[in-house]
């Protein structure tokens, strides 16, 4: 008995022990939802946050016991069928919450775990785009998940149900695959990037016909030059018949026209044509070349460089005995007509279309800076001592006006005139107008109305026929000035320019005589007089500008003298070449002058002794000081809209000269500009980010004037400061 009992207890150990015991039931109907979750808590061992939106009832019906695992996975699906989701922590606790933000949640990345989780994966994809991914795969995610396409790795983010999440890779696996072919096709007589164009055109788009449905071409046509080819992409069928049409086109070209016109964009043709030639006579294997071909070519699209233009057209001997290759230009239109073998044709279209391209223009501005301040000072005294019959002494000093001799000369010009006669004992006094009295007094009136400073003087008569007399003269001039000229010039890359502001003036260059000695003539030359700027510019890597500049500035002095009528020229030339920063200023040349002279004029002896030597002495003083400087800043105008910029600031700038001259009426140059020209009025482009913007001032009875745009290459002039020096924080 006691044996039949232990049997039992341990039996009943086995079944306690045994996984029936692990399994439990799960059927209820309309149990509140927070019961079932605590329920759940107790079945599973696991932790539930339950979020306060949570409320409802719940039914579920199981037809036979299931294990924890199972169980779990029932929870979850009953969850998920009455819009809940259990949401996985970092602490290993689940947050139970309505499926409405479900994708934002912070959840478990990676499908691993059962299938009513909530996860989120990340999908690379290797052949197709990720937009496009994302249009297809839209449908298939659950209204609770996302989907998000990052374009920048080519990859998807899918938040979803673990379940639906193996789903979405296994489409992906069938849709991300390679399933282009590549077919590149060597061309012998046709152009590549003819070729490309028409097979461009005739490409297929995915809705169907050359003209596309609306998505990206089934084949992708490249061009290469380098070696006369056309590289294919795409669908495998689209690039077979692409292939057949590019090679049959290929094959046509041979038997093609073998004159080719080539209408010209940006260069000259005049320009133009001596480089294809020398090209055509280069492939030739040293055969003729033209006699244009002697001339070297400037630039594609530049200026001639000088001298006379040599004849455009001519014949060049091909290699083999292929016979000459024509290459002329049409003079009514700029266009190139090249007479050659198809292949010779092919290349020189080639290197034209390398050639034919905008220049880019380049604004050179010089600044030229002339400071001068001149002092000068002048005392002296003059004396006359002299009579008739009897030795005179005068002290006449150069670097004084009035000379004492020219004023005496003057008042002794009516003694000179007087002619004493002798008629019957009595003596008559008689006065006529000499050539000689005449000069004396005209040039002492020119010496008094010439004088400068102040002056007096004195003439006594201190008997015996002796006249005593004297100037004291004193003078002290300051002069000061301030030249500003900037000058200015717009030119091509690579192009010489120039632009003079200034006048001609004629400059003897000879004299002759006849053999009678009359009728002489004098041979002049007109000579340029101002300020002239030449400027050759190119632009180099990094926006770096080598800039060859001559840069003159010239102005009249007066006459040599009095007596030699030849006019003095000052000039001031810089000739260079510098590289300089876009946008930056460099000093291009400068002098600092300070020259400084004394003279001092006196009588031997008197004029050394002390005190009364200054009688007997002339001083002058005379001290100039120069700072000249020369600045030049490039500019680089890349496109329409810098060149627009610049004409709007500097449009603005005079304009806002017209306003401040008369307020209350409108500038003459926008009623110029505006009815003569029949233009609009140039207005600066929108600013960027970085763009200084300066507001002009108001305009009463007219329109604001318009925004100036400078350059953004002073950022801290924005706050209203001066830029920091080179070294200085900011």
């Amino acid at each position: 008995m006691k044996k039949h009992i232990s049997t039992l207890a341990l039996c009943a150990a086995l079944v306690l022990s045994s996984p029936l015991a692990a399994q439990h039931s799960l059927n209820v109907r309309d149990a509140d939802v927070r019961a079932f979750i605590e329920d759940a808590a107790t079945v599973t061992g696991r932790t539930f946050i339950i979020d306060g939106r949570v409320q409802g009832k719940v039914s579920v019906v199981t037809d036979r016991p299931l294990s924890r695992s199972e169980y779990f996975e029932v929870f979850l699906s009953t969850l998920r069928a009455n819009g809940l989701i259990a949401v996985p922590t970092a602490n290993g606790a689940y947050r139970v919450q309505p499926t409405d933000g479900a994708a934002s949640a912070p959840g478990r990345v990676g499908s691993r775990g059962g299938q009513n989780e909530f996860v989120t994966e990340v999908f690379r994809l290797r052949a197709i785009d990720a937009s496009t991914a994302v249009e297809t795969l839209r449908p298939l995610v659950s209204r609770e998940g996302s989907i998000t396409a990052n374009r920048s790795g080519n990859s998807l983010v899918v938040a979803d149900y673990a379940d639906n999440i193996r789903r979405i890779r296994a489409l992906i696996g069938q849709i991300d695959r390679d399933n282009a072919t590549t077919q590149v096709i060597t061309l012998n007589h046709a152009g590549a990037r003819e070729i490309a164009m028409t097979l461009q055109q005739l490409s297929p788009a995915p809705g169907g016909g050359a003209e596309g449905g609306g998505g990206a071409p089934l084949v992708s046509v490249v061009a290469v030059d380098s070696s006369n080819s056309v590289a294919l992409r795409g669908d495998a069928p689209t690039v077979a018949r692409l292939t057949a049409i590019a090679r049959e086109l290929d094959a046509r070209a041979a038997n093609g026209s073998e004159i080719r016109v080539i209408w010209l964009d940006y260069a000259d043709a005049q320009q133009l044509v001596p480089v294809l030639q020398m090209m055509a006579g280069s492939q030739g294997g040293g055969g003729m070349q033209p006699l244009s071909a002697a001339v070297a070519a400037p630039a594609a699209n530049g200026a001639a460089t000088g001298g006379a233009s040599a004849p455009v057209g001519g014949a060049v001997a091909l290699s083999n005995g292929r016979g000459q290759a024509i290459i002329t230009r049409y003079e009514g239109a700029n266009a190139v007509i090249i007479s050659a073998p198809v292949d010779v044709q092919r290349s020189l279209a080639e290197l034209v279309r390398q050639l034919d391209i905008r220049q880019e223009q380049v604004l050179v501005e010089a600044i030229i800076v002339e400071i001068s301040d001149r002092v000068a000072r002048e005392l002296g005294v003059q004396f006359l001592i002299g009579g008739k019959d009897i030795p005179f002494l005068v002290t006449p000093f150069s670097n004084v006006t009035p000379n004492i001799l020219d004023i005496a000369g003057g008042l002794l010009a009516n003694d000179l005139d007087e002619t004493t006669t002798v008629i019957n004992g009595n003596t008559v006094t008689t006065s006529t107008n000499s050539a000689v009295g005449d000069f004396l007094r005209q040039n002492a009136a020119n010496r008094i109305l010439g004088a400068r400073g102040g002056y007096t003087g004195f003439a006594a008569d201190i008997g015996n026929n002796r006249v005593l007399g004297a100037i004291i003269n004193a003078v002290q001039e300051d002069s000061d000035s301030n030249i500003l000229s900037t000058p200015s010039l717009t030119v091509n890359d690579n192009v010489q320019g120039s632009i003079l502001f200034g006048q001609e003036i004629p400059v003897s260059t000879g004299e002759a005589l006849s053999n009678n000695f009359d009728n002489a003539f004098r041979t002049i030359q007109r000579q340029n007089v101002g300020i002239e700027l030449e400027v050759k510019p190119q632009i180099n890597a990094g926006n770096q500008v080598k800039l060859q500049i001559r840069q003159e500035v010239s102005s009249i002095v007066g006459p040599v003298s009095d007596d030699f009528n030849e006019l003095i020229i000052n000039k001031r030339e810089v000739e260079t070449t510098v590289t300089v920063k876009d946008r930056e200023i460099i000093a291009l040349g400068g002098l600092l002058d300070d020259n400084e002279r004394r003279t001092i004029q006196k009588i031997p002896f008197l004029g050394d002794i002390p005190i009364i030597g200054e009688l007997f002495k002339s001083r002058g003083k005379e001290r100039t000081k120069t700072n000249l400087m020369v600045f030049i800043r490039p500019t680089i105008l890349r496109t329409a809209e810098d060149a627009q910029a610049i004409a709007a600031r500097r449009y603005n700038y005079v304009r806002a000269a017209q306003i401040e001259f008369n307020p209350k009426s409108e500038p003459s140059l926008d009623a110029i500009v505006r009815d003569y020209m029949g233009a609009n009025i140039p207005v600066a482009p929108p600013a960027g980010p970085n763009d200084l913007v300066v507001s002009p001032r108001a305009m009463p009875n007219s329109a604001p004037l318009d925004s100036m745009t400078l350059p953004p290459s002073q950022p801290a002039q924005r706050s209203g400061q001066m830029p920091p020096l080179p070294g200085e924080q900011p």
